[in-house]
């Protein structure tokens, strides 16, 4: 999945995720009133006997959400899964960012997929909606077999909502005919970049979409954070906190190895011009592992160390795949979202598309431990934080990619003025709702 997709995305959810809310969607959809149910009580009557062997409805089909990417997995996971169990599954390309808000307007209006993939700092506004149905029969199953992390991102006030599918962090793609080793600080990539950079011949030295997401070591290894208490708590906003100012200082620093207009940067272009080896050093994700192999010599490393000698703290994910609360077929949709989830599918996923399986045993094939790419991102993922899923983290997506764009393109900003009147804004419109 391509971040900057679903961070664009995020900015626009929280209304569309309100009105689906307030047109009582939740009241009047059963399986939306049963997962209220689930969330009071711990427990449905459907997840009472987890090891019950499940069944599909009579004449049930399934129609099932996938990013581009993603679209010939899941295809041959369909196709498993309806020789298993004789429900047909039809995959829908939608992009990952757009699938929240499809959700949102779709779900109750009953023509949103019964199975879908979100990124797990979507789902708080997507649960106060109504619209996922809790992993309640799976949940000790899903529980015992994935990463612990991915067990609490997929998670939302204590109740499994999610069926994790893989993690993520991104990391530095390197291309090793110009790096025989990677960089390790930004000291090195600067002082590379002051030779290499030619906008007349198009070549850079490094690349990296100016997103919240992306551009967050800035603050992370500068002493600042999203949300405290480890981005749960949405009253307490650290993006202008510790030395998050010369953090955008060195950020600023960097525009002579990077001579571009931030809104210039973009997936496609940075990808076009590692695939030509014109860019030495891509920030990127595992999501894009196929589109460089066997068109690019490259490595993964993590991030390269800070100035202040702290290493770069990126955000990881966790994508899981979601039952539609609104479904007519929660039992089938129930199966095929941990069929999609089981280790072999995972492996599968990995494969094809390179996603890194959140799946314990997954994680320790030799198909993954040995795998000097996956290892490059195993790597940063050990100085990542994951995101968070509060009401209101739309506000700081859209908050960072507004400053981080300004302060980049326009050097007369002042920092701190920028940084603080960002954190206002988020803290208002949080405030508002």
């Amino acid at each position: 999945m391509r971040k900057n997709k679903w961070v664009m995305m995020l900015a626009s959810l929280t209304l569309m995720f309100s009105l689906a809310a307030c047109g009582g969607g939740g009241n009047n959809s059963p399986e939306a009133t049963n997962a209220g149910n689930t969330q009071t009580e711990g427990n449905s009557a459907a997840g009472q006997e987890a090891t019950e062997e499940l069944k599909p409805e009579a004449g049930a089909k399934l129609v099932v959400w996938e990013a581009q990417e993603q679209v010939a997995y899941m295809e041959q996971v369909g196709k498993e899964f309806e020789a298993k169990y004789g429900v047909p599954v039809k995959v829908e390309t939608v992009a990952g960012g757009d699938q929240g808000g499809r959700l949102a307007t779709d779900g109750p209006s009953k023509t949103a997929a019964d199975v879908l993939t979100l990124p797990h700092d979507q789902i708080g506004l997507a649960v106060k909606a109504g619209l996922l149905l809790p992993n309640d029969v799976f949940e000790e199953e899903t529980k015992k077999n994935s990463v612990e992390t991915s067990v609490i991102a997929s998670s939302y006030d204590g109740v499994l909502y999610g069926y994790p599918k893989s993690v993520e962090t991104y990391a530095m793609f390197y291309n090793k005919d110009i790096f025989p080793e990677p960089p390790t600080t930004w000291d090195e990539v600067v002082k590379f970049g002051s030779t290499y950079t030619d906008p007349a011949q198009k070549k850079y030295a490094i690349m990296w979409e100016f997103v919240g997401y992306y551009s967050y070591p800035f603050i992370g290894s500068y002493g600042g954070y999203m949300f405290g208490d480890n981005n749960t708590n949405g009253q307490d906003i650290g993006l202008n906190k510790g030395d998050v100012v010369k953090g955008m200082e060195f950020l600023r620093s960097l525009k002579p190895i990077l001579p571009m207009n931030a809104g210039d940067i973009t997936y496609d272009v940075k990808t076009q011009l590692f695939q030509e080896g014109k860019l030495a050093l891509n920030i990127d994700g595992p999501w894009s592992v196929a589109a460089f192999k066997d068109k690019v010599n490259f490595g993964v490393a993590p991030l390269p160390k800070f100035p202040n000698g702290n290493d770069a703290i990126t955000f990881s994910g966790v994508k899981s795949y979601y039952v539609n609360s609104y479904t007519s077929y929660p039992e089938a949709a129930r199966l095929f979202a941990n069929f999609a989830s089981s280790k072999e599918n995972q492996l599968l996923n990995y494969k094809m598309t390179g996603a890194i399986p959140a799946n314990i045993e997954a994680g320790e094939d030799p198909l993954i431990k040995d795998d000097p790419i996956t290892s490059g991102f195993f790597k940063q993922f050990s100085n990542s934080v994951p995101m968070s899923s509060v009401p209101g983290v739309d506000l700081a997506w859209e908050g960072l990619k507004a400053t981080f764009i300004s302060l980049w393109d326009d050097p007369s900003l002042d920092i701190k003025t920028t940084l603080d009147t960002m954190v206002k804004s988020i803290e208002d419109g949080i405030k508002s709702r």
